[in-house]
């Protein structure tokens, strides 16, 4: 029998469900039903919303997030895959992201152990910018590169590149993608095969008949990504950027490995600014496979 105090409903005090630490929440796979979501976490950080590339990744890969008991989400992050199904060669992770309110709480720490333990021995890829490098070095990921972003308005000067390029047909698409698992060092059927509908353009570079290269440019918020970008050599790369370059109005944007000296000193000269400097980093293997030498830009760097 209650004596004393007053009858009646029990307090707020009483029947208010505390909110789960961070640390309890489940981390969970992504659908495309999470697009809406993803794009307001990429908002909430400052980004521009990207729902374009964030349903390329969420369908060619996988994506994993804690769901915030308050809406949307605390944290995100995409993993694309590459080579066979069953023993994949190589997985690169991209749009690692927390919500700016659960910020430096542990949060992005847990989310990507959680993915390399999902993961297993496959090696992982992923490009860090200087504020998420120490973390990933926690992790165990080593510096094996980097990649600087240009962004700009191509400016056309200086003699014309002399490989014959074009816009791409559907029967360009098996060359392509055998040139693309030769550089890459293993298979991207999945995601290479979606560039005719993902790109606003998408083209080859020829010889005699052969395929020496191929690029597409897509877009984005304010300007055009050009990736990926695979050539034989920095000249076919330069025919295929100014190809790309004379079909839009707006400015470029691409991340071009540093060891690509020519390249980049051609695309600054022609209007483009060096803008940010990431660190290309893996966990699993030493270094990167393929050729390197007509790697010149990847699609995103969110997929490697």
């Amino acid at each position: 029998m209650l004596t004393g105090g007053r009858h009646g409903p029990p307090s707020d005090s009483l029947t208010r469900v505390p909110t789960p630490s961070l640390a309890a929440l489940p981390v969970r796979r992504l659908t495309l039903r999470d697009l809406r979501a993803c794009a307001d976490l990429s908002e909430d950080r400052g980004w521009s919303r990207e729902e374009h590339k964030w349903g390329l990744l969420l369908t060619a890969g996988r994506g994993y997030g804690i769901d915030d008991p308050e809406g949307g989400l605390v944290s995100a992050c995409t993993v694309t895959e590459y080579g066979p199904p069953e023993r994949p060669a190589l997985a690169a992770v991209g749009m690692v992201l927390v919500a700016a309110r659960h910020a430096r709480r542990g949060v992005g720490r847990r989310l990507m152990r959680h993915v390399i333990s999902a993961l297993g021995p496959t090696p992982l890829t992923l490009h860090a910018t200087p504020n998420g490098r120490p973390l990933y070095e926690e992790l165990g990921f080593k510096v094996v590169g980097r990649a600087e972003m240009v962004r700009g308005r191509f400016s056309p000067g200086g003699p014309a590149p002399r490989t014959a390029t074009r816009a791409a047909t559907a029967e360009d698409l098996a060359a392509v993608l055998r040139l693309d698992a030769e550089v890459f060092g293993t298979d991207r059927t999945h995601i290479i095969a979606r560039l005719p509908a993902f790109a606003d353009r998408f083209h080859v570079a020829e010889e005699e008949g052969r395929l020496i290269g191929y690029a597409a440019s897509w877009p984005h918020t304010h300007d055009d990504v050009v990736g990926p970008l695979v050539a034989r050599d920095t000249e076919t790369a330069k025919a295929l950027v100014s190809s790309l370059a004379a079909h839009t109005r707006r400015p470029l944007r691409t991340d071009i490995d540093v060891r690509h000296e020519e390249l980049l000193a051609w695309v600054t000269a022609r209007g483009l600014e060096r803008v940010a400097d990431n660190a290309v980093m893996t966990c699993g293997t030493a270094e990167l496979p393929g050729d390197w030498t007509r790697r010149f830009a990847p699609l995103t760097v969110a997929a490697g």
